[in-house]
């Protein structure tokens, strides 16, 4: 039963049964130990069991820019394989957490190409119409703080004590670099004006909001992963903020959906084990290039 309900819940995150689709392999690549290192912050916030709730808060959180949204609505399978998704955004995500910088360099390839194809016109906070193409500058920075914030606020939603917040989001500007961006938010305060200066300046609802998120809130994930899937996105919904809820059209939720998740979550990283296939394949290759077990 145990090994049976690991396997699912791999299945929906990585695509594979087993946690270890082929990209995996990508992880063992190379003779570095990668951007960051297994003591680091990102390793600690990555690697911890709270970045499902993460996961789903960064997608509603990205949906609340209309360029980022209307791209998603416009070039995302989401609607025909929303595992498909969930597992692309795993695979860059992971890769670039333990990957070496051979593996990551890859990856950021394979991203940029199909950053070329995501094209089109949106429909501004202001009401005017302008184009957006996943490769511009101010569309990657979003999506890059729309990912740290929320990683890094579900983080602190579960590990109050967690006190490296400034060290992460600095260590975590690395992996946009081989994206094209390079002016990613380096602190925490900087990472709230940026996230400020987006709010004031282009966060709005558009035509797409309602549908995108209601799907992001009720994937057909079938009943019984559907039924754990809710108190993970009601505790994305606690950690927004008023303002970003508006825009999406969520309620605010109480509490006890992150008290009772927080359980749920102890319970599945009991039955997962203590560290994905990712980390152990990633420690593997460390341990090779240290010559020494990890």
């Amino acid at each position: 039963m145990k090994n049976r309900i690991a396997n699912r819940f791999r299945q929906i995150v990585s695509g594979s049964p087993d946690g270890r689709p082929d990209w995996v392999k990508q992880i063992a690549i190379g003779d570095d130990v990668g951007l960051f290192g297994v003591d680091s912050p990102v390793w600690k916030v990555h690697g911890d069991i709270a970045t499902l709730v993460g996961g789903v808060r960064a997608l509603l959180l990205q949906a609340a820019h209309p360029a980022a949204l209307t791209g998603v609505a416009e070039h995302s399978r989401y609607e025909t394989d929303p595992l498909g998704r969930l597992a692309g955004t795993s695979r860059w995500l992971t890769i670039t957490t333990f990957g070496s910088t051979e593996a990551i360099a890859r990856e950021a390839a394979r991203v940029n190409e199909m950053h070329k194809r995501v094209t089109g016109d949106y429909t501004t906070k202001q009401g005017s119409t302008s184009s957006y193409k996943a490769s511009d500058p101010r569309y990657l920075l979003w999506v890059h703080c729309a990912f740290t914030d929320s990683f890094l606020q579900t983080h602190l939603e579960f590990h109050p004590e967690f006190a490296d917040g400034d060290e992460y989001v600095k260590q975590w500007s690395k992996s946009a670099i081989g994206l094209g961006l390079t002016n990613a938010p380096r602190s925490m305060s900087e990472l709230k004006s940026v996230m400020d200066d987006f709010a004031k300046r282009e966060l709005a609802p558009s035509t797409h909001t309602a549908n995108v998120v209601r799907f992001i809130m009720k994937p057909p994930l079938g009943s019984a992963p559907l039924l754990f899937y809710r108190f993970l996105a009601k505790s994305a919904v606690y950690s927004l903020t008023p303002k970003q809820r508006e825009i999406l059209g969520l309620k605010q939720v109480s509490k006890g959906w992150v008290v009772a998740t927080s359980t749920l979550l102890a319970l599945l990283s009991w039955t997962l084990g203590k560290e994905s296939p990712s980390q152990q394949v990633a420690r593997e290759r460390i341990a090779r290039i240290a010559g020494s077990v990890i």
